[in-house]
């Protein structure tokens, strides 16, 4: 008699009762773990052969949260999926795993045999790395670990064909893409930048979001009443855009001034990643910048913003001097400075003309914000290796609101004498252009949006270090809209870009 679906899906607490209960009678437990996004016929055949390793399946599937293959994925939810493997036949009960990998579920189910697809049997192919863990986990309990050898199906390649997340001219984007470029070549240049040596120089900014709900207009005043729920500080500004990189770069050196007045220098250094050296100057004259932010928890819609700094923005001459002859002994031992540039009074025309005289590749991004409208421009560097800001950024600095983008592009290269640009463009997605290659548009791969917060910064900081590696900048534009596809999934700078999501979204949009 068949058993109830419901009946098959159990917790991981009463998988593991299972398992011990059934190895108690002689019996041996085989396990199998994965997502299951969209069953097909590769699965099921995997399936049964595992059950023949054994007497009892015992199936668990990723929870949402950590599927992490990027906007759109899972396109079914982990209830569903669990419903799905328990309808097979061959699998006796199936559970839903809330660890990121298969190590715990194999340390508590403790199976005889823990059974992987014969995509995982060459080891050194899986991006995440995570098999060699698994396996260490399956020998220290005791147990087996063993390859189907099934036929095989890609759920990614499926889903991408007749399931689409992606918006009509990515799906053309990506079908014209993928024809001249694989995964696997992106993946191993990315993979490539972690010899790249990078000095991030720009402004510490202090992101405060202040949770609250309205609850109605002030009967008195013009206002609108709010009650407040809770806060989350987050390391922004320069801090966000070095933290992206550390995950794909080992060398890099952070330069930037703290403020002396309320300088959160602990929670700075608490909060970036330890492959990240500091060259910090304290600024007794300002506080360290911070943008409280005050929003509505339910979409993060801002309410209001509320700045803390300094109404001067001049840096101190013996700071400027200080920073500067840092730069004149240290500069050229990096192959790459990345310029992050929020206005804020760091980058003074005097480091701005020590920069581009001797850095040996110049990346450069200014940002506009509501304290430097239309002072902060591009043009105030007279040289860049690239440049990546967004398309009202780069009208602000031509000073032209309806001209073709591609054309103000030009005028912006010839003008910095730059080869490589990239200008964003929110849900337009992005313009990559070379001087040698020419114009590309990619599209935006994901219109799914938690907060837009940190995308640009996501974007310039990854794409830098493969400009200067010489990547294709049609690749280029490709990476930096996968990156910001998954920044804008992120609240604030909760948490960086890391490597391997990225491989694995990257694998899973050329599929």
């Amino acid at each position: 008699m068949k058993k109830d679906l419901k009946n098959k899906i159990k917790s991981i607490e009463e998988l593991a009762s299972i398992s011990a209960q059934a190895k108690a009678k002689g019996k041996k437990v085989v396990l199998c773990h994965g997502v299951f996004d969209l069953l097909h016929p590769g699965h099921i055949r995997h399936f049964i052969a595992a059950k023949r390793m054994g007497d009892i399946l015992l199936v668990t599937v990723t929870a949402d949260s950590f599927v992490n293959k990027g906007p759109g994925r899972p396109v079914f939810g982990q209830d569903l999926r669990a419903e799905s493997v328990a309808a097979i036949e061959s699998v006796d009960f199936v559970g839903i795993s809330h660890w990121p990998t298969a190590v715990e579920l194999i340390k508590k189910i403790k199976p005889n045999i823990y059974v992987k697809g014969s995509d995982y049997a060459k080891k050194e192919q899986d991006l995440t790395g995570k098999i060699y863990e698994e396996e260490e986990a399956v020998r220290k309990i005791g147990g087996q670990i063993r390859f189907t050898d099934e036929i095989s199906f890609s759920s990614s390649n499926l889903i991408n064909s007749f399931l689409s997340p992606y918006p009509e001219e990515a799906k053309a984007f990506l079908s014209q893409f993928k024809a001249k470029y694989s995964a696997d070549t992106i993946i191993s240049s990315l993979k490539g930048l972690s010899e790249v040596s990078i000095l991030v120089i720009g402004d510490i900014i202090i992101d405060e979001y202040h949770y609250c709900l309205a609850i109605g207009k002030s009967q008195k005043d013009n206002i609108i009443a709010t009650r407040y729920i809770n806060e989350e500080v987050f390391a922004g500004g320069v801090l966000g855009a070095a933290n992206h990189l550390a995950s794909f770069c080992q060398d890099i050196t952070l330069l930037s001034c703290i403020g002396t007045k309320n300088n959160y220098e602990k929670f700075i250094l608490s909060h970036l990643r330890p492959n990240i050296k500091t060259q910090f100057y304290h600024r007794a004259d300002s506080p360290t910048v911070v943008k409280r932010r005050f929003v509505d928890p339910a979409f993060l819609n801002k309410i209001f913003e509320v700045c803390y700094l300094e109404e001067s923005l001049q840096l101190p001459k013996n700071l400027e001097s200080d920073i500067c002859r840092y730069l004149n002994k240290q500069i050229k031992r990096f192959d790459v400075v990345l310029v992050t540039d929020f206005g804020h009074g760091l980058i003074t025309p005097r480091i701005i003309e020590l920069l581009s005289r001797k850095a040996n590749f110049l990346a450069v991004n200014v940002q506009t914000n509501s304290a430097n409208f239309g002072f902060n421009l591009v043009t105030k560097f007279p040289r860049a290796d690239y440049i990546c800001i967004d398309e009202p950024e780069i009208r602000l600095a031509c000073h032209d609101r309806v001209s073709p983008l591609k054309r103000l592009i030009l005028d912006i290269g010839q003008r910095l004498s730059c080869g490589r640009i990239v200008i964003t463009r929110g849900h337009r997605g992005s313009v990559a252009y070379s001087k040698k290659e020419g114009f590309f548009e990619v599209p935006v791969f994901s219109r799914e949006i938690v907060d837009r917060i940190g995308a640009g910064d996501a974007f310039v900081s990854i794409t830098t270090p493969c400009v200067f590696k010489g990547i294709p900048m049609e690749v280029v534009g490709f990476i930096g809209n996968a990156v910001g596809a998954m920044k804008v999934l992120i609240v604030g700078h909760r948490a960086s870009v890391e490597a391997v999501p990225l491989f694995k979204y990257i694998a899973t949009l050329l599929r």
